[in-house]
């Protein structure tokens, strides 16, 4: 059983946590994020959060781990932030963006053109004689993930070629094509 819930989550300087209500709010250099929580109590105390279950129950665990993996990477990533990049493998596959337009082209008839949130900041990354690579940045870990996934779902990798979107570093299950 996992006992991440009962390890505290230090906070850096520079960074303030505030629990008011059911809601917890992490003020750091890069921005401001808030999380929604209910069944745990959650302190503030000797510049460290502290989670405490009300009792044993299996909903009071799971939320404990749960939220306190949350406050840890909202306190990352108003400190440090979060990054994914991903690789656009395949012939004539090109990224190119203007300000929070992300313009790909996947092998479709048409390009795809995405509108890009706010608080992501996007970059492409285009050199000769290697994939093409898209770098998403933010403060807000699920956001990033939620907008690579997004990028991901357009051409996911195929197992026989490997052709598709992929995150940098994945490793794919390769399928042995036919026979002669």
């Amino acid at each position: 059983m996992s006992r991440i819930g009962n390890s505290p989550v230090k906070i850096p300087e520079g960074v303030t946590v505030e629990v008011k209500d059911s809601m917890v709010t992490v003020k750091g250099k890069l921005g401001e994020l808030t999380q929604e929580f209910s069944g745990i109590d959650i302190k503030v105390e000797d510049g460290s959060v502290v989670l405490e279950r009300p009792s044993d129950d299996n909903n009071h665990k799971s939320k404990h781990g749960l939220y306190r993996a949350l406050i840890n990477n909202m306190v990352a990533g108003v400190t440090e932030g979060w990054t994914k990049e991903l690789e656009l493998v395949g012939v004539g596959y090109r990224a190119s963006n203007q300000g929070q337009k992300l313009d790909l082209a996947l092998g479709f008839s048409h390009n795809i053109v995405l509108d890009i949130a706010p608080e992501v900041k996007i970059e492409t990354i285009s050199e000769k004689g290697k994939n093409p690579i898209v770098k998403l940045t933010s403060h807000d870990k699920q956001l990033v993930g939620q907008v690579a996934a997004k990028i991901r779902s357009f051409r996911k990798p195929e197992p026989y070629k490997g052709k598709g979107v992929k995150f940098v570093g994945e490793q794919l299950r390769r399928k042995a094509g036919k026979s002669a």
